[in-house]
């Protein structure tokens, strides 16, 4: 498999099984919450490779309180290819909610629309689905998080089980550690770890991670810088 190959599937596959991705910043692997209730969120971030870059901008809203609907866009450059786009409209709700030294659990669908691969007349492309659970432990302190779920590839038909496990850590009142590995049934699996930095605690933080394909090379090494606002309440 070419890096442009290994570069294209990632993109798809970060962008579909990430349930906050579309999950809390910066995590791949989802959460079973939801941005607050009668408000909006805005997360932003960009994620480098060795030869291309990427930038997504994913807003949320939370209207009644336990339905969740996430639209945004991710922009991606190669060095040696014209720029692509993936668009990503998602739905989530809980059938459980998390609370402190307590699980909780919930189902998220969406689509991930990758015109250059997969074109169409409706421009629907990869279907997915999947489960988030969560386990708060130590008051809150440290919080894992699973994800078990399925996508459709449009561009080649196939079916692909999705997975993620992820754990956050409260470093201090406004630092988060988080360690994470996450991937499919028919590649290798990648990892991913960094920080988030609360600059306005409950409203504005900001991120960086680093990650790799398990015994990949250079050209699956990406670094992200995000940023997240969550205000308690706009409606």
């Amino acid at each position: 498999m070419t890096s442009t190959t290994i570069q294209g599937w990632m993109f798809v596959l970060l962008a579909a099984i990430s349930g906050q991705s579309i999950a809390a910043r910066p995590f791949v692997t989802d959460d079973a919450r939801l941005t607050n209730a009668e408000s909006c969120q805005l997360e932003s971030w960009s994620r480098s490779y060795k030869n291309s870059n990427e930038l997504w901008v994913l807003p949320a809203c939370n209207i009644t309180g336990n339905f969740e609907i996430t639209a945004g866009i991710g922009n991606a450059t190669n060095t040696d290819l014209p720029a692509t786009s993936d668009f990503i409209l998602q739905g989530k709700t809980l059938f459980r909610e998390l609370t402190t030294n307590n699980w909780g659990w919930g189902l998220a669908l969406g689509k991930v629309n990758h015109p250059n691969v997969a074109p169409g007349p409706n421009l629907l492309g990869n279907t997915y689905a999947y489960i988030p659970i969560s386990f708060s432990t130590l008051n809150d302190k440290v919080i894992f998080h699973t994800n078990v779920g399925w996508l459709k590839d449009k561009a080649t038909q196939t079916h692909r089980a999705t997975w993620g496990v992820g754990a956050e850590i409260q470093a201090s009142q406004r630092i988060l550690l988080i360690a994470e590995s996450f991937g499919d049934n028919q590649v290798k699996p990648y990892w991913q770890m960094g920080a988030r930095y609360a600059v306005v605690p409950q409203l504005f933080q900001i991120d960086t991670t680093i990650g790799q394909q398990f015994n990949g090379t250079i050209d699956t090494r990406w670094i992200s810088f995000g940023i997240r606002l969550t205000p308690e309440r706009i409606f």
